[in-house]
Parts: structure tokens; sequence; C-alpha cells
């Protein structure tokens, strides 16, 4: 099983580039600034990245893993008042903490639910400190009954696996990410060296995924073999916090709803389906153990849209949905699909190879910070995410490869009279009949 602190160990060995640091930086200097909770699962690289942060902007940070401090978490049964909190941090770790120029760290906040409650606090009583708290399964493990979530009190920030921009940068290719936006902005084509590269890159990405314990072995070793063995740690840890934070027979069905994934994509119809979990399966005896999922962060939850109209969120059907992993990598990691079908430059007629890249799209467009819908016709029409962008519904279609006949586009755009749309395939940049080529490896631009 890999610990966070071996984690952080791998993730040493070369400087991890996240795009969340400059909205850290952000956060740091504004006015008005409230404790930050970064969220997300587990493994996702939040430690990291916060003490990262405290290294590069402040003199001194204090770091205090609520799993294991027991004092800490004796006095705040008793005492939650910031100055009080202030004195007991200085005596316990033998630091003065000074505002503006020393980062209050609260990590596994989770495991404190009064250390949780004290963030509101530090807003109201002490906003001169700049306090982070990070935090895995937010929404699931805290026993809210006693200590209510700090709303209005708090600013919140979610970490995702490494997008495949990030990737690129983690593997010393920095210029070709740049070469990508500036096409994808400009509706060029790539020359055809630059795409293969990126494909090249995409297809490893596919492998590797974001999990960043999993991108620093592979940029250590270029072992796929290796970096699936990380994988397999994670998902390891993932399924011993469902029976951490869930009761047992709860647990059993997170776990049965997890490992179904893999086999709800590799169904011609993508819709999650709860007989697939288990033979007479309903939302009343599955539906909880989904949302823990989701709310653990390990899960994207793609929800069926019955019209294309704007606002898309007001026309989303809650009973009908799809289910993808929150990661790339552990989902090919958990489908046994063969690596040399992946890294092929040939393509085959691999129709779980396509739901796996709807996956890929997924992830991608949830990093970018998009909702993720899909809608479906009365009849057989279906359009693989819509997007609303910039006061437009924009109906995407992902292919997993270069051909990209479908008539589904075009249904949608003629009955919601859509400006254009995207395509997102293997092919290069362009814009034609009022469709905007993207090739998979852009994803991260839209």
């Amino acid at each position: 099983m890999i610990f966070p602190n071996i984690l952080i160990n791998l993730q040493k060995k070369f400087a991890m580039r996240r795009k969340i640091s400059e909205r850290l930086s952000e956060w740091k200097d504004k006015t008005g600034r409230m404790p930050l909770i970064v969220d997300g699962a587990r493994q996702v690289g939040k430690t990291y990245i916060i003490q990262e942060f405290g290294k590069e902007q402040f003199e001194t940070t204090v770091y205090l893993n609520m799993e294991t401090e027991t004092a800490l978490s004796r006095l705040l049964e008793s005492e939650i008042t910031p100055d009080k909190i202030i004195q007991f941090i200085e005596a316990l770790k033998n630091v003065r903490i000074i505002a503006g120029k020393t980062l209050i760290f609260f990590d596994e906040i989770q495991a404190c639910e009064r250390a949780l409650m004290s963030l509101k606090y530090f807003c109201e009583q002490a906003p001169q400190f700049h306090v982070v708290a990070a935090g895995s399964l937010l929404g699931v493990a805290i026993n809210r009954n006693r200590c209510p979530f700090p709303v209005g009190k708090v600013e919140e920030l979610r970490l995702y696996p490494l997008d495949f921009e990030e990737f690129l940068w983690a593997t010393g290719k920095e210029s070709l990410a740049s070469e990508i936006r500036s096409h994808f902005k400009a509706d060029e084509k790539m020359q055809e060296v630059w795409h293969g590269m990126a494909l090249d890159s995409y297809r490893d990405y596919f492998i590797v995924g974001g999990m960043p314990a999993a991108v620093a072995e592979f940029v250590r070793t270029g072992s796929f073999i290796q970096v699936q063995q990380i994988q397999n740690s994670i998902r390891n840890q993932y399924v011993a916090d469902m029976a951490k934070y869930a009761d047992n027979p709860t647990s059993v069905k997170i776990r049965a709803c997890y490992n179904s994934i893999p086999i709800q994509l590799a169904k011609e119809n993508t819709k999650f389906q709860y007989k697939v979990v288990q033979r007479g399966g309903t939302a009343t005896i599955f539906g909880e153990a989904i949302e823990w999922l989701e709310f653990a962060g390990i899960v994207i939850k793609c929800r069926r849209l019955e019209h294309g109209f704007i606002p898309i969120k007001a026309y989303i059907d809650l009973a009908d949905f799809k289910l993808y992993m929150a990661d790339i990598g552990l989902l090919t990691m958990a489908s046994g699909i063969p690596l040399q079908t992946i890294l092929s430059p040939v393509e085959e007629d691999n129709t779980y190879l396509g739901a796996m890249t709807e996956n890929f799209v997924a992830q991608a467009l949830v990093a970018g910070g998009h909702s993720v819908n899909y809608w479906q016709s009365d009849g057989k029409a279906e359009v693989d995410f819509v997007l609303q962008l910039n006061g437009k519904v924009v109906p995407v279609e992902v292919k997993k490869g270069k051909r990209n006949r479908s008539k589904s586009l075009g249904i949608f755009a003629e009955r919601y009279k859509s400006e254009y749309a995207l395509r997102i395939s293997k092919k290069n940049f362009g814009f034609e009949n009022g469709i905007k080529s993207v090739p998979l490896y852009a994803v991260f631009c839209i």
C-alpha cells in the first residue's frame, strides 16, 4: 500500500507543477481571505502541493496531521478559540506562528471534526492568519450532526488527478503543451510531427493516468508494469477507506458498485444499470453507495439531459446516469485491457476502448471545471457530452480513432439550434461545417 509519506517522496524526485498552485497564490494575497479547504480523493497530491506552497511562499509551515495529533485533538474537545489553539500549537511544535509569515496546515482534517469546526472561528476571530486544511472524503467521514460544516466561513478548492497538460509538464514536454494550446485557439492543424508526438503522449497517459505517485513512477522508470503496481496499491487504499468510513453492509455495496464500473462501460449501452451490480439491484439498494463514491471523489457521475436548453442543469434527469472512474489510469489497470491495444497506432474495432476514451474526456472536462452531462433522444440518438460554454449549449462527440461518422450531433444541433459542436477524436485540429475538431490530447483546452 502506498501511504501519503511515500507518495510525497515519489513526487519529490522531480518538480510536480500543478495548476492549483496559481489558485493557492491568489488565495494567499486575497482581501477578505477565509480559511481554505483543499479536498479531493486520496492520493491526488493534496499534502504535497500544500507543503510546496508553504515552502515557496511562507517563512515557516506548521504541519498538523489530524490523524496522529492526538494531543491537539484532545485540546479541541474543550477549547476551540484561535488564540488558544495557536498558543498550544506553538508549544507543541516549538515554533513561533506569525501572521502573514506562517502557514498553518491541518492535514487529514476529516479525522477531527472539531478541527474542521475551528476554521469558522479562525475566519471570524483571526482572519490575519493563513490557515489551510486538506482532507479526503469530507462529505462522507464527518459526523455533521455534532459539528456542522462551516458554510460561508471557508473557501474550498478541489484537487483532481493530473490532467493531460500537467502530465506533459511532468514528463518534460512543456513546449508540446504550449503548441497544443496555441493550435486549439487558432483552429489550425498541428504539424504532423507534433501531432504524432502528442498522440504518443496521450497513449502513455491513457495507461499512467494522473495519480501523482503513478506519474512519478513513470517518470522515474518508464515502466508501465511498475506504474500499475502503484495503481493497484492506490485502489487497495480506496477499498480500505470504504471499510473504514462506512458500516460493513454499506461498504460491501460501495465496493460492488465501484468494481462494476469497468463492466458497466463494457456494455453497448453504458448507462449505469443496478442489475449489473447485483441481480435485482435497484436505486433503493445502491443509491447511497453511489453517492458515497461520488462524494469521495473517486467516480464521476455523468447525468442524462432531457433537453439541450439553457440552463442545462434545469433539464437533468436524476434517474439516468453514467459512472466513470475519476482517473483513466486506474480504469485501464482495473479493466485488464491489453496495453498493446492502447499503445498501438493501428485503430482496432474495440467498443470498450471507445467507452474508456469517453472516461478520459469526462475526467479532463471535470478537471477543467465543467459539469458533465449526456443527451439521449427518445430514439437512438445520443450525444456523449453536452456543455454550457459562454452562454451557449455545445454538443460534444467523442471518438476513439479518426473515423467520425455520426448522425447524433446533427440531430441535436438541429433540434436545439446549436451554433457549433465539438468532435473529439485522434484527428488534427480544424473547423468545418459548424464542427470544431479537437484532438483527444487537447481536451484540457476546452
